[in-house]
């Protein structure tokens, strides 16, 4: 700062004013991918962990709280201290208790466990908070069911509530979007559930970003995890989902919580589907089946005659086969249809298919089968909204192209089941026993199978004609000639 004294003196400056008592605070900050949580100092274009591109968000440095403050988001629930030999730690069943939904306590593995935390994702509008309310009326728990909503309030969760029939006394109500709030809330309650709609709603005030945020995400559910373990509380997050069907937020959100569950299906249709893809209290991959009702999700047993149901008759451009979800097999429907290209770049569309698998079938089929596609747009469907990631329905999938194209039908109440390798043999598939015995329950009384699975076929009591064919060309001959 310069300032003039007189006119015959010169210009000298001044010294700042000094502000006793007080420091300029400097925020820090790190930059943390939202897809895998890699940390970096600085903005990234891409991740170097997961390859993603734009995926780094900011992150306010988060700083310990005073003694006297709110319950601190970074305390541990962890209080015993010193380690033990393995052999000495005693072994102590997680005690559990029933959702009163069967087909959700089947991918829990039997149920909700005390002190846990799920994590349920899906697309807007599929059923997400349907679910959690019909828990909330049929979990068989003698504690409170204390339903936290930031997204709704009260009157609208009530309207909800007598739309599926949910009168249950000790369901207790709570709007709002603050941790603080509600971790009081839960340790003065105590509830036997909690259920929060949703994670992406909560904000703490030690931080000063936005809900929603990465931080806010993050911390938030660190936070919940410590009341979930230290009071024993079993906790059920609503996570949304980004446009590619992942829960938004940092990765490191589905690594913290027990169990995570996602919604799958077409919202045109009826049939919804829960998936486990991460279940620290029993078996991933599991899957649930449930029909859209006017009361609510109704569980669906035999899921494989509701998804085959309607199917046209001997279409061409049709097949049905077998994949294995969990402990459970599932036979669904494969449509292809081909048409030729007014592009210069044929079209390749999926639905239910990853579709750079779908793509080397393609070239494989050309390639052994001497069938001339590359100038043809080809469109696959998995019919009822699944989705595949087994490669037993691979010969499946080539079959229904090869249907399409010559306009011919498989022979009626076929089944077709293998995986196909780059060089057109075909190889064996598990789970035998599951898929035929489901298959031969709905009436199929033939099925295409590898030749390497003859051994194992031949041992299964199925009433079934098996058709056994090494490769690629032959299963085409073989129902096609």
């Amino acid at each position: 700062m310069c300032i003039r004294l007189a006119p015959e003196s010169r210009f000298r400056c001044a010294p700042y004013p000094s502000y006793e008592g007080e420091t300029m605070a400097k925020k820090k900050s790190q930059f943390v991918c939202r897809s895998c949580g890699y940390e970096t100092s600085g903005w990234m274009g891409k991740c170097p962990s997961c390859q993603e591109y734009n995926t780094f968000d900011e992150v306010v440095e988060v700083k310990s709280a005073p003694s006297d403050a709110k319950p601190a988001l970074r305390a541990g629930w962890i209080a015993e201290r010193g380690v033990s030999k393995l052999s000495e730690v005693s072994k102590e069943n997680e005690p559990r208790f029933s959702s009163g939904i069967a087909e959700l306590d089947r991918i829990l593995g039997g149920g909700f466990v005390e002190g846990s935390m799920t994590l349920v994702g899906g697309d807007p509008g599929i059923g997400k908070s349907t679910l959690l309310m019909q828990v909330s009326g049929t979990v068989r728990t003698d504690g409170e069911i204390l339903y936290v909503s930031g997204e709704e309030s009260k009157s609208q969760i009530k309207m909800r509530a007598d739309r599926l029939g949910v009168k249950r006394s000790s369901i207790v109500l709570c709007s709002q979007t603050s941790f603080e709030h509600i971790s009081e809330l839960i340790s003065e309650r105590h509830p036997g559930l909690c259920i929060i709609d949703s994670i992406q709603t909560l904000y703490s005030e030690e931080i000063s970003s936005a809900p929603g945020s990465v931080s806010q995400t993050r911390e938030v559910t660190a936070g919940l995890l410590r009341i979930a373990k230290s009071l024993n509380v079993p906790i059920v997050l609503v996570g949304h989902v980004t446009k590619d069907g992942a829960i938004a937020g940092p990765r490191i959100i589905e690594h913290m919580v027990d169990t995570v569950l996602y919604f799958e299906g077409d919202g045109s249709s009826s049939l919804r589907m829960l998936r486990a893809t991460k279940n620290r209290f029993g078996s991933t991959g599991e899957l649930a089946f449930f029909e859209m009702t006017q009361k609510g999700l109704a569980g669906v047993e035999n899921a494989s005659a509701l998804l085959l149901s309607g199917r046209p008759h001997m279409a061409p451009g049709s097949v049905i086969t077998s994949v294995v979800e969990g402990s459970r097999a599932v036979l669904l429907e494969i449509q292809a249809l081909m048409s030729p290209s007014s592009y210069a770049n044929p079209q390749r569309m999926t639905q239910g298919l990853d579709k750079g698998r779908v793509s080397m079938l393609l070239a494989v089929l050309e390639s052994k089968c001497k069938v001339g596609i590359s100038n043809m747009d080809a469109y696959i469907n998995v019919v009822g909204g699944m989705r595949i990631d087994e490669t037993a329905c691979d010969l499946a999938v080539l079959c229904a192209v090869f249907s399409s194209i010559s306009s011919k039908a498989l022979r009626e109440n076929t089944m077709v089941i293998g995986e196909v390798g780059l060089t057109g043999e075909l190889r064996p598939v598990s789970d035998l026993e599951k898929r035929l015995a489901d298959a031969s329950r709905l009436g199929f009384t033939s099925c295409v199978l590898p030749g390497a699975s003859k051994s194992a076929a031949s041992r299964l009591p199925v009433k079934m004609d098996f058709i056994y064919v090494d490769k690629l060309s032959e299963a085409i001959d073989v129902l096609f000639s």
